[in-house]
């Protein structure tokens, strides 16, 4: 088994020798280490797109609006999620995106998990027929399985900023504040023996 070592620095090194900046290659390089400790192909995936751009140049969006379409066939995704993460604040205003097309679509969902992290709410990715859930950096959910699975591409992609919600009933969260300041109450309690100054009992 390869460790997440040797995984980052073979993608990183793949990625450059197939024409990209050493900056994009170093955030490859973490992603396909992200996907692979996700258990989601990101080494079969990567090897697959880079063989593609021998006969495919990679575009990415010059800007990032509501709806966005490719001047070629579809979007790289290192460039696309590099610009959405650049884009952040626009992101947030507009709330949901689409792509019209974009290249090994598994590719981009690191960057949009960190997106998510940068943002500081949840994001639904929609791609074709799949839906993923990405949260803070912290996990990729999917309403089908996409561990083995090589994605040539997707016709639509759409990208949904979630608002963020409790999961709980306010009812219970009064509940635990009030029983946390117990907390302070015996603090208090203990202050007065303890603190400084005189105590129960006074020698002097």
């Amino acid at each position: 088994m390869r460790s997440s070592s040797e995984i980052d620095t073979v993608s990183k090194r793949a990625t450059k020798a197939s024409g990209f900046s050493w900056g994009i290659a170093e955030e490859v390089g973490k992603n396909i280490k992200t996907l692979e400790l996700f258990g989601i192909g990101g080494i079969e995936n990567l090897n697959a797109y880079l063989q593609q751009l021998k006969d495919h140049k990679a575009e990415g969006p010059k800007e990032i609006l509501k709806n966005n379409s490719p001047q070629g066939i579809s979007f790289c995704p290192f460039y696309t999620g590099t610009a959405l993460i650049d884009a952040a604040e626009q992101v947030v205003k507009l709330k949901t995106l689409k792509f019209d097309s974009i290249d090994y679509p598994v590719l981009i969902l690191p960057f949009i998990n960190r997106l998510s992290y940068k943002i500081g709410k949840m994001i639904m990715v929609k791609m074709d027929e799949y839906e993923i859930n990405l949260s803070l950096n912290q996990f990729i959910s999917s309403n089908m399985d996409i561990q083995n699975k090589i994605l040539k591409s997707c016709k639509s992609f759409e990208i949904h900023v979630l608002e963020n919600k409790d999961t709980f009933k306010p009812e219970t969260w009064e509940r635990l504040y009030k029983l946390s300041t117990d907390t302070f109450v015996e603090e208090s309690e203990r202050s007065k023996t303890t603190a400084a100054g005189a105590g129960l009992v006074d020698n002097d």
